[in-house]
């Protein structure tokens, strides 16, 4: 089921959940186990272990399920095969729900009154005249043949509730249904205005777009809307009595009327409230899925940002009233020195700011400046750039989201506890310049402003994927072990947060690592740890080159013999790309080792322990555009891509108010874009044209030019 679900090999997903089980993590698994998975990357190697975990819990599932059934003295061996050979959720609860303990019902009362024998004859056509046939039930708890009938009917619609294929029919009925939004109690309120586009709203709940069945939800917990699925009750009335008929055989008129109304019953009392949530909470499913899938793939984007690496930064919170606060780091981001300065209204000391400026970056030798963009960010930009400096200190635009999560976290107090919130956001929005991975790992990463309607979906799934992106980000970027944050190594692979915090105990008390396998002296981390996360872990300096690359310690073996064929030392492969070119892999293939990992041995020998992130690179916006009311349709701006969904995405062009540029304005009119990840990236430096400018509502609509930057 697995396998072809996400269109692999059976034998793939076998080793995989086999080397899961004895402790590989999904890092090392797509990087070091290549040979066993087919060369499955880490997103393929992540979903085979998120539906190895689901079927484990339906597994557990069935044994709860087959034992209270068991108990009840119910399981016959069809209902037990049916379940065993179960792989869908919503079908082995339909299997289980004529064993479910359930409240008292009008069922439950009509069985304890002696009618389930009529309904039995009723249900099975066995009886010609079934008023007649009612008589018979009359008694001190039944008055009148038309409350045993009654009765019947109510066993009958329970039953038909009951049964996994009328379950199955009437899902299939609701999924093509529109669902249909009217306002509700709270529509009139202030906070329903967001909800404005969505007040007669009906969409095909099949077709229906993520974000906007995620916005209806919302609004219908809120109170602002009412939302139902457009179904015919009598069309599928009709639908139902047709296949129960077609199963055994047309009643005559009199059967035909009490089975028609056990029918009408059935689906409008108990199948269609229940299974209309299920149907919309399925889509809701669906729906998250695709939001959490375009929320990793910005994470993705913002953790793997270019750095500008280990410079001396200059980073400023900025800020009207209460001044820019100002920090100067060290090449590790060490903090040096801060103070705060007034450059804007109403304080306005300008002259005085620009000497302070000037006096840290000559005492500090800074190199680059990184400005928040949050409030008084372009005001500060400007300001900055007027200051004079040397023309190689850069100046950069930093993301401020998230740095006041962190500077109020107990992380940030940990790292700086003698210094106040301000202090600690403005290193943080300094570091993520240097070392954007290193720094956001320490920050939840809902609160980096790369999501939509994170907080409606579902937070386990979320959860999850989030932290693979993270995980699977810093060990294909690699972290230096002698510098690395317990937050960034716990993150390695094999590490976690106890073992990051003896790695740091280690290297207090002891110094910078020297060798990968000195790792070993760490407390509690012992052979299986170490395979797990030695070869994501770089120290820079050591004796042995490889421990500077993504070599496994495993194939250092494998390195010497392909010195040893050429008569060096294996140091002198290291970086020696004619060396390297006479290696002929194949020669080298072992049981463990084939194509795959050797050519990634070669790869990295020609460029150990290489970065693969870009350089960061400075970006101004348009001088002449301070606010929405600068903007005219036709003008064509810079600009930076600050969050992308599944419609479109925003666009900072240097004012307070984002732009969009929907997804039907990226194709430049010659091809249908399906998802704008497809043609840009997160913090991507494009140029854009404005389209529409709706100032009260500070909306403006943007077209993606052909001439991106960058």
């Amino acid at each position: 089921m697995i396998a072809a679900r996400l269109s692999v090999r059976e034998w793939q997903v076998e080793n995989c959940v086999k080397l899961f089980e004895d402790g590989a993590t999904i890092p090392f698994i797509s990087r070091y186990r290549k040979e066993r998975t087919g060369g499955l990357d880490d997103v393929a190697v992540a979903e085979i272990r998120h539906w190895a975990d689901v079927c484990s819990e339906m597994e557990k599932r069935k044994e709860s399920i087959l034992s209270t059934i068991s108990e009840a003295g119910k399981l016959t061996p069809e209902l037990q095969g049916a379940i065993e050979n179960c792989l869908d959720s919503r079908e082995l609860e339909d299997l289980y729900m004529p064993f479910k303990p359930k409240r008292r019902t009008r069922a439950t009362v009509a069985k304890e009154a002696g009618l389930e024998p009529l309904a039995d004859s009723i249900f099975s056509l066995n009886v010609p005249d079934p008023e007649k046939e009612a008589e018979k039930f009359v008694n001190d708890k039944v008055p009148t043949s038309s409350d045993a009938l009654a009765g019947a009917r109510d066993i009958i619609a329970e039953r038909l509730n009951e049964t996994a294929s009328v379950r199955e029919t009437v899902r299939t009925m609701l999924r093509t249904k529109r669902l249909v939004a009217k306002p509700s109690k709270n529509a009139g309120s202030p906070e329903a205005g967001k909800y404005k586009g969505y007040l007669d709203f009906s969409e095909s709940l099949a077709h229906i777009a993520a974000h906007r069945l995620l916005a209806v939800l919302r609004a219908e917990e809120e109170g602002v809307l009412s939302l139902k699925l457009d179904a015919d009750p009598e069309k599928c009335g009709n639908k139902l009595y047709y296949d129960f008929c077609h199963e055994r055989k047309y009643p005559n008129p009199k059967l035909a009327g009490q089975i028609r109304a056990s029918i009408d019953d059935a689906y409008k009392r108990l199948l269609e409230p229940s299974i209309s949530n299920e149907v919309i909470k399925e889509a809701k499913e669906k729906a998250d899925i695709e939001s959490i899938k375009v929320f990793g793939e910005n994470l993705r984007q913002l953790l793997l940002a270019p750095p500008v690496g280990q410079k001396r930064v200059m980073a400023i919170d900025p800020g009207f009233r209460t001044g820019c606060k100002v920090v100067c780091l060290d090449g590790q981001g060490n903090l040096l020195h801060y103070e705060t300065i007034f450059p804007h209204p109403p304080v306005s000391e300008k002259v005085k700011s620009i000497r302070a400026v000037s006096e840290m970056i000559t005492e500090y030798s800074i190199e680059v400046i990184a400005i928040g963009n949050g409030t008084a960010g372009r005001e500060t930009e400007d300001f900055i750039r007027r200051v004079p400096k040397p023309s190689s200190v850069k100046v950069f635009s930093v993301s401020e989201d998230g740095a006041s999560v962190y500077s109020a976290s107990e992380a940030a107090r940990e790292e700086f506890p003698d210094y106040d919130v301000t202090v600690r956001g403005a290193v943080s929005i300094g570091r993520r310049l240097m070392d954007p991975l290193a720094e956001l790992v320490k920050i939840d990463p809902k609160s980096l402003g790369v999501g939509q309607y994170q907080h409606d979906v579902d937070q386990g799934l979320l959860k999850e994927k989030l932290d693979n992106v993270v995980e699977s980000c810093v060990n294909s970027v690699g972290v230096n072990l002698n510098t690395a944050s317990r937050h960034l190594l716990s993150y390695v692979s094999g590490i976690g947060p106890a073992l990051a915090d003896n790695i740091i105990q280690y290297r207090s008390e002891n110094g910078p690592f020297r060798s990968r396998q000195e790792l070993l002296k760490v407390k509690r981390l012992g052979d299986k740890a170490f395979e797990q996360c030695a070869g994501f872990l770089r120290i820079p300096g050591a004796s042995n080159p490889l421990d500077n690359s993504a070599v496994h310690p495993e194939a250092y073996h494998i390195v010497e013999k392909m010195a040893a064929s050429l008569h060096v030392r294996p140091e002198e492969l290291v970086s020696n790309a004619d060396l390297c070119s006479r290696i002929h892999p194949e020669d080298f293939v072992e049981p463990d080792f084939g194509l795959p990992t050797l050519n990634d041995i070669l790869r990295e020998l020609l460029k150990p322990g290489r970065d693969p992130r870009e350089s960061a690179v400075e970006f101004s916006f348009s001088d002449n555009i301070r606010t929405i009311d600068d903007l005219e349709v036709g003008m064509e701006l810079p600009g930076i891509v600050t969050n992308i969904t599944a419609f479109g995405a925003f666009v900072d062009i240097g004012i307070k108010q984002n732009g969009l540029i929907h997804i039907s304005q990226m194709g430049g009119g010659k091809r249908r874009i399906n998802s704008p990840s497809e043609v840009l990236r997160l913090h991507q430096r494009i140029r854009v044209q404005v389209i529409s400018v709706d100032i009260p509502r500070s909306r403006i609509g943007l077209r993606l030019l052909r001439n991106t930057e960058s």
